[in-house]
Order: structure tokens, then C-alpha cells, then sequence
């Protein structure tokens, strides 16, 4: 704790608040990966930037103690949303004990605590074996390219620990994700000829109420002992043009969530299963089905879930990294949205797990991180990259 700084950990989180980096901005995250590589050049850490789209760079930075040992890789992403409406957004600030301002805990404050874990590990040689990677990763907030980059990049690891808002939860799985689009086309005429145009809005009703009494309770008895269950949310319906029209198209969007033990292409069957039905049943029946371009990513890649065994040796480090830094029960748990994460399954299945401190609000106004949350992050960082490293 000595090599800790909370003073050093405010002022990092808040120079990087400061650079704005959400999409739209030129060059978008490399003023973040710039100051980041600023800071380990300064402390003799080797670090680089890689350029992966456009000018966009990630930020790379290697701590090696020059022994065998385990390797542990630590994942931030360096990109934010936008400010949506927050006129302070970049304007840090401490108000009762927090740090406000966009990206403090969504993901530059739980940067700054690797950075800083990175430095007290440096000053006090603490690192006996083995080697400490820190992937600053872009784009995490759209399509993971920066993720993306560094599995093709083949950068080798035993483990990889993605820094999240968590509340110091260890959370060792996350559901898999895709975003569906059904696009239902028929017949558009008057509304005063209704009985000769056929009715997309109808169509798009019969299918969800085919959701609500079949599909979505089947996913519902999908069971997993810490992820609980699959999920199916039809969120979005676009449908016609005006009032006065009989609606020759409808869009209705589907967020479905599947567990560990689902194949991808079998759950993508199950809703292709329910649309071959209702198109059998009723020959006016026509939908397309597709992955909605918001969700899509690089070709090959999904997003697929993730699962970490309990007894993973970075798990039981982190319990007792949690247990030294907070006195406190370290709590097992899991991660209700995606994160990359789900990107480690394509480098060498890298055990994959979430951690980090306390926040609120992210992509919201008023996001902030509690100060106290930055110097106990930073200490859990450095006791589970020790301890990882030497067992």
C-alpha cells in the first residue's frame, strides 16, 4: 500500500476523462493509449502502441520479471459512449467522496487501478516470476476490434482478467449474445382495401406471440448454476408507413442471451424452427431473418459465452487478493451484459474472469467511481498478479 497512490490514481483517472474518446471523435481512443503509454515510459515499463484501425490504436504494456512463471493479462478497453446530453462529461470532478465524470468506472478508472498496480509491483520488484500484460483495447463500446486485434495478435497468457465495474465480484461467466433482426414482408395498399393487402404488423404479432407461449418459456428452463438462465427480448418493432396504409413491412429486433452449454447455431435454429412453422401454417407468411448490424462483429467472430471453473488458480487468487485487500468474503458471481470477454474463447480458450471496483451509472449522467474504490482495486490488482504469476 505504501507504492499506492490515491493522489496518482485521481490524477490519472481524471487526465484520462479528460481525453475524450467515445465514436466521432478523430482518431478516437489514441489520445487515451498516448497518455497511457506516456505514463509506463516514464517508469521504464515497456509499452507500445498498435495501430488497428484508421489511426485507432491499442496500447500494449509488459511487466516481465525475467523468470518462468505464469503470465496474467489484464484487459481495459480505452474507448467511451458518448456523452448523451452530460454538458460536464469531461469535466472531472469530486463531489462526497466520488469521481464523476464519463469513463470513471466505465473503463478508466478501473484502468487507472491497473496502471497503478503495474507501477507498485515495478517500485517494489515484487514480481519474482512470470510477467504482467496490460491490453488497453479499443472499440470494446461497438464492434471489439481492439480485442479482436489482440487474440489475432496470438499475445500468449495463462489468464485473462477483464477490468469491470463488478463491486470486487468475481464473476467467472457470461451469457453469449446475439442481436436478431426479422424482417416481415407482404402486401401494402389503402387502408380503405385492407382485405386486399396482406398486414406485416399482424404477421410480426403472430411471431411474437409465438416467443411468449413457446419459445422464449423454453429458454427460460435453460438452467446454469451461476448465469441462471437464457433470456429472449423481442425490444424493437418498426412497421409502417402511415395510419391509412395496410403495413407492407415490419422490423421486430431480438435480444436473446444463451448459456455456455447452448451451441450458437442451435440457438439461431430455434427461432428459424418457429418461423418454418408459422410459414407452413400460413402461406402468406414471409420473414427474413438476420444479425442485426448494430451487433455485428468481424467475420468468424460471435459473441459467445464464457465460463471459468471455480478452482481456476486465478479464480482462488483473486478470492484471496479480495479477502487481503477488502476483509471481506470474496463473492463468485457472474456478468449480466457482454463484455470481450467472450473474445478469449478464440485465442486459446484463456480462462477468462471479471473484476472490478464499485461504480454507478455508466453510460448515464453522473457516472462516477468512488475514490476509496480506486486504491482497493489497485492493491487487489497487484496481490492477484503476484500471486497468479509465482503459483
Amino acid at each position: 500500500m505504501a507504492h499506492i497512490s490515491e493522489e496518482r490514481l485521481v490524477e490519472m483517472t481524471s487526465d484520462m476523462i479528460r481525453i475524450k474518446s467515445y465514436y466521432g471523435v478523430p482518431n478516437q481512443e489514441t489520445g487515451v493509449a498516448k497518455y497511457v503509454k506516456s505514463i509506463f515510459d516514464a517508469n521504464d515499463i515497456l509499452c507500445y502502441l498498435k495501430e488497428v484501425d484508421d489511426g485507432r490504436c491499442n496500447v500494449i504494456a509488459t511487466l516481465e520479471s525475467g523468470k518462468p512463471g505464469k503470465t496474467i493479462m489484464f484487459n481495459c478497453h480505452i474507448d467511451t459512449v458518448e456523452p448523451n446530453g452530460w454538458e460536464e462529461a469531461f469535466e472531472p470532478k469530486i463531489v462526497d467522496g466520488k469521481l464523476y465524470g464519463r469513463g470513471s468506472i466505465d473503463d478508466k478508472g478501473p484502468l487507472a487501478c491497473v496502471i497503478e498496480a503495474m507501477l507498485a509491483i515495478k517500485s517494489t520488484g515484487a514480481l519474482e516470476k512470470g510477467k504482467i500484460v496490460l491490453t488497453g483495447v479499443l472499440d470494446e463500446e461497438r464492434n471489439s476490434i481492439g480485442t479482436i486485434d489482440v487474440v489475432e495478435s496470438k499475445i500468449l497468457t495463462d489468464a485473462v482478467v477483464i477490468a469491470e465495474s463488478t463491486n470486487f465480484e468475481i464473476q467467472t461467466c457470461q451469457r453469449g449474445l446475439e442481436w436478431l433482426k426479422f424482417h416481415f414482408i407482404d402486401k401494402a395498399v389503402h387502408g380503405c382495401l385492407q382485405r386486399e393487402g396482406i398486414n406485416a404488423i399482424s404477421k410480426a404479432v403472430k411471431f411474437c406471440t409465438v416467443l411468449d407461449e413457446k419459445l422464449i418459456p423454453e429458454f427460460y428452463a435453460k438452467t446454469h448454476p451461476v448465469l441462471k438462465e437464457a433470456t429472449i427480448n423481442y425490444g424493437v418493432i418498426h412497421g409502417g408507413t402511415q395510419l391509412s396504409i395496410v403495413a407492407g413491412e415490419c422490423d421486430v429486433y431480438v435480444d436473446t442471451r444463451f448459456l455456455p452449454y447452448q451451441d450458437y447455431n442451435e440457438v439461431l435454429g430455434k427461432f428459424q424452427a418457429v418461423l418454418d412453422d408459422l410459414a407452413a401454417k400460413d402461406p402468406e407468411f414471409k420473414c427474413e431473418m438476420s444479425v442485426s448490424e448494430a451487433a455485428a462483429l468481424k467475420d468468424g467472430y460471435l459473441h459467445l459465452s464464457f465460463e471459468t471453473p471455480l478452482d481456476h488458480p486465478v479464480v482462488t487468487s483473486l478470492q484471496t487478493a479480495i479477502e487481503t485487500a477488502t476483509e471481506e468474503e470474496a463473492k463468485i458471481g457472474y456478468m449480466p451484459s457482454w463484455t470481450d470477454g467472450g473474445l478469449a474463447r478464440y485465442g486459446l480458450e484463456y480462462p477468462t474472469v471479471i473484476l472490478g471496483p464499485y461504480g454507478d451509472n455508466a453510460h448515464n449522467k453522473d457516472e462516477f467511481i468512488p475514490v476509496d474504490q480506486l486504491t482497493k482495486a489497485a492493491l487487489i490488482n497487484a496481490l492477484v498478479a503476484v500471486d497468479f504469476c509465482h503459483s
